[in-house]
């Protein structure tokens, strides 16, 4: 299909004849001087904001995701020249626009955030990240008149990682509610308020848009989902360019966000030994020892836990080595089902290295974000969220500024608007928030709302 369609604008326009970038050079452009862009410097990654300056925010996670995602595409340009996908690759200015936007529709408070704002969302077509950045991107950003910041049908393509609408993978059985666990104090139910993955349906017009190019065979393949018994459904496919960076960001958050957990002695070594093994690890610990000759020969499961729990120095230099394991070893896998190039590549690991990246995620998810220091944040995070969403939408006139209330006033659904107000906020800026309505403290009027 001709790259004039994929590079296609839904305002329709075009660079003067004196510009020099590509269309994707525009795009990153514009998602690098973006408001939400800024804005993730703000918000958490894992660890809440505050406890330490040195773990990474969701800003510096998505730097890394774009330098991941940018190196499995150098890889694929040095050694798949033969390969049919080779002349589909995305440039990098490409691959970068898509790993920045990737998480940039994440509310304040991570995870808990986006549960809290679901909830709030319950009656009015619910709340999920990943199609708010869909929505921030086409809608909500100020670069055009009315599409936000109006990027290239391919750069769209390539962020939405679950290309299906709320509506139609949310499982009514999990409709957020109150906990019934409780009676003096009211409480979400985290888990029945957690949404599905999705794009919300509000945004149907925009995926419509993207998707027009491909075949109504592509298209509908693209869009199938499966049901799971007591669970929401999920969607089947990413795009190419997509699985590029979802798969930077499983080794950015594996990798990283575990080498955070180590320097703050979130977690110790006998919790690494416990949970993964030296079969879990195999695959590294050969290509260690194959790659070092004589140097892990003893016992590189051991070496390796030394290194990884040793010294800064050291753990720095085992934390490079496992990136650059998992970079240098992705394939391409061929989606016959599609016939377009853009939907038939899909990036993935061979079987042993994609086992090690899963343990050390199951380890992060498992000893950091479920450990009940985490939680405890995550809960207050949530919480304050549900308070100021409910207290801004029970008088929107006299608690919203002047220019968010004039959105409001016009739209159809105006707890939308008041949703991507919140879902806007960094965590300082929802703390502060929380802090003018309800603390016992006087505030005051120059306080900035």
């Amino acid at each position: 299909m001709s790259d004039v369609v994929w590079t296609a604008r839904q305002s329709g326009w075009v660079p003067k004849s004196d510009d020099a970038r590509t269309p994707y050079d525009v795009d990153y452009a514009r998602i690098v001087h973006s408001h939400a862009f800024r804005r993730l410097q703000g918000k958490t990654q894992i660890l809440n904001l505050g406890d330490s300056d040195f773990y990474r925010t969701r800003l510096t996670h998505t730097l890394e995701v774009a330098q991941i995602a940018s190196g499995i595409t150098r890889q694929f340009r040095a050694f798949f020249k033969d390969h049919p996908a080779y002349d589909f690759i995305p440039e990098e200015s490409l691959v970068k626009t898509i790993s920045y936007c990737h998480d940039i529709g994440h509310p304040p408070f991570g995870h808990g955030g986006e549960v809290a704002l679901n909830y709030c969302m319950r009656e009015n077509g619910g709340f999920e990240g990943n199609g708010q950045t869909l929505r921030i991107v086409s809608r909500l950003e100020k670069m055009s008149a009315k599409h936000g910041a109006d990027l290239t049908r391919r750069a769209l393509l390539g962020m939405m990682k679950y290309p299906v609408a709320f509506s139609r993978v949310h499982n009514p059985d999990l409709s957020p509610q109150l906990s019934p666990n409780t009676s003096t104090v009211s409480l979400i139910d985290r888990k029945r308020s957690a949404p599905p993955k999705c794009f919300m349906d509000g945004e149907q017009e925009i995926v419509d848009w993207v998707l027009e190019p491909l075949s109504e065979q592509d298209r509908s393949l693209f869009c199938s989902f499966a049901r799971k018994d007591g669970k929401h459904a999920k969607s089947r496919f990413k795009s190419w360019d997509c699985s590029i960076m979802d798969l930077a960001d499983d080794i950015a958050y594996g990798v990283h966000d575990f080498e955070d957990a180590i320097a703050l002695g979130l977690v110790r070594e006998e919790q690494f030994r416990e949970d993964i093994s030296k079969e879990d690890c195999s695959a590294f610990l050969e290509d260690l020892a194959s790659s070092n000759p004589g140097k892990y020969s003893k016992d590189p499961y051991e070496q390796m836990i030394a290194g990884l729990f040793g010294n800064a120095n050291r753990r720095k230099q085992f934390i490079g080595k496992l990136v650059h394991f998992f970079i240098v070893a992705v394939q391409i896998k061929e989606q016959e089902a599609f016939s377009e190039p853009l939907l038939k590549y899909k990036a993935v690991l061979p079987e042993g290295h994609a086992k090690v990246l899963d343990a050390l995620k199951g380890f992060v998810f498992k000893r950091v974000i479920q450990a009940p220091n985490v939680q405890h944040l995550e809960f207050k995070g949530q919480t304050m969220v549900v308070a100021v969403f409910e207290t801004l939408m029970s008088e929107p006139q006299a608690f919203l500024p002047e220019d968010v209330y004039a959105d409001f006033k016009e739209a159809e659904e105006g707890s939308r608007i008041i949703c991507d107000y919140v879902a806007s906020m960094t965590d300082m800026m929802l703390l502060k928030t929380y802090d003018r309505l309800f603390s016992p403290r006087m505030g005051s009027i120059f306080d900035r709302v």
